[in-house]
């Protein structure tokens, strides 16, 4: 793609997505969705204004990248500590139900075995983008509930990258169990390595150019995208490695200006994401799987929320809270759409199954953000008493 064309992409989708943001905004509607239906519109399978949505995905992938070092910044390594038991806990007994829920789901609708193991994986996780972008820094930052919410997410981001390296094994004769051994002896190593650094060379370097904001910008996201590159190199994610980069910076004093500082340039990206979301989905393709899409997306939506609620109670978290978080992880995740996308590639599951992931994951992100906004404090909330940054 040349210049021009990555140029007129840009503009369409910013143009596009501020045209649409004011007619979502005066229909009370929540902006995410006004950016998935742009890429709908605009993608191949509808206008065929934008030609490759892939190209759109690519760059998109930066904004989750910023997002999950904005993440580790305002989370410190003690506060992870404390709530990793509980985290687990949750984790471990929400991915597994849902992973059941989705088998069920599956083989009811005639799916293959093979099918239905895939698609329940896929079931397992929640969005990282939904569930970050709509909750409030405030949260984020002061709150038991983005403590959970976070502890949560990165541990089912975790999961889903081994979940990957297995999709990847069964398909290709390769060794995708050493590698994932690998993986868990990498992760700890890339974190101390990563801590090592930040507190001796970085924190010393901040400290003496702290004034010169511009050397403060380019060595942090130099910094972010080196560790995540460095964590794709060996094996694991460039969320991870760049959640591992916010982590280790989290207990410097300039953590607190470096995340004010990078959010437009997240959200910058993120609304690629979105649209490229939606330009990526072939519409034409839904009418074979609609039914077990809507009921695979329905008991994502419905029965989630309950079972995270069931599962924080049981900690004994607060009931509301609780079942807000319950409502926030109330989602099929976009690492879902990955995971259909490798499992189709390598030859394990059929092309219907992959599309029935595709469709539940993209009806639950537009369901559970219109809910989440429409009844929760956040940054981007129509209602001026939910708007909360």
């Amino acid at each position: 793609m040349s210049g021009e064309s990555i140029l007129y992409t840009i503009f369409l989708i910013f143009t596009g997505a501020s045209v649409l943001a004011t007619i979502a905004l005066y229909a009370r509607q929540s902006l995410l969705i006004a950016y998935i239906v742009l890429g709908l519109i605009a993608g191949p399978h509808v206008t065929g204004l934008v030609a490759d949505p892939a190209l759109v995905a690519d760059i998109a992938n930066v904004g989750i990248i910023f997002l999950l070092f904005l993440l580790g910044l305002n989370l410190e390594p003690d506060d992870l500590k404390h709530l990793l038991r509980e985290a687990t806990v949750v984790t471990l007994l929400s991915c597994t139900t849902f992973a059941l829920i989705g088998f069920v789901i599956s083989m009811a609708f005639g799916f293959t075995p093979i099918d239905s193991i895939v698609i329940g994986t896929a079931m397992m996780f929640s969005s990282t983008i939904v569930g970050l972008k709509l909750l409030p820094t405030s949260a984020l930052h002061h709150q038991r509930m983005g403590e959970i919410i976070v502890s949560i997410l990165l541990l089912q981001d975790i999961i889903a990258v081994v979940a990957l390296l297995l999709l990847d094994e069964m398909g290709n004769e390769g060794s995708a169990l050493f590698d994932v051994i690998g993986m868990l002896i990498l992760l700890p190593t890339i974190a101390g390595t990563a801590y090592f650094i930040s507190k001796y060379v970085l924190a010393k370097l901040f400290q003496k150019f702290d004034q010169i904001t511009e050397y403060i910008f380019l060595a942090t996201v130099g910094w972010c995208l080196g560790i995540a590159e460095l964590a794709h190199a060996v094996g694991l994610s460039h969320e991870i490695g760049a959640f591992i980069a916010g982590v280790s910076l989290a207990a410097n004093p300039i953590a607190r200006y470096i995340a004010e500082s990078l959010k437009p340039l997240r959200d910058f990206f993120l609304i690629m994401f979105f649209f490229g979301l939606g330009a990526g989905f072939d519409i034409s393709s839904v009418g074979g799987v609609i039914l077990p899409a809507l009921t695979l997306a329905v008991a994502a939506v419905i029965i989630k929320p309950v079972i995270f609620k069931l599962l924080l109670r049981r900690e004994k978290e607060k009931a509301k809270m609780s079942g807000e978080i319950g409502v926030r992880l109330g989602q099929i995740s976009e690492f879902s759409l990955l995971v259909a996308v490798v499992a189709v590639s390598a030859g394990v599951i059929s092309e219907e199954a992959s599309m029935t992931v595709q469709t539940a994951t993209l009806i639950t992100f537009i369901v559970s953000s219109y809910w989440i906004v429409m009844r929760y404090p956040t940054p981007i909330a129509v209602d001026d008493r939910l708007r909360q940054d």
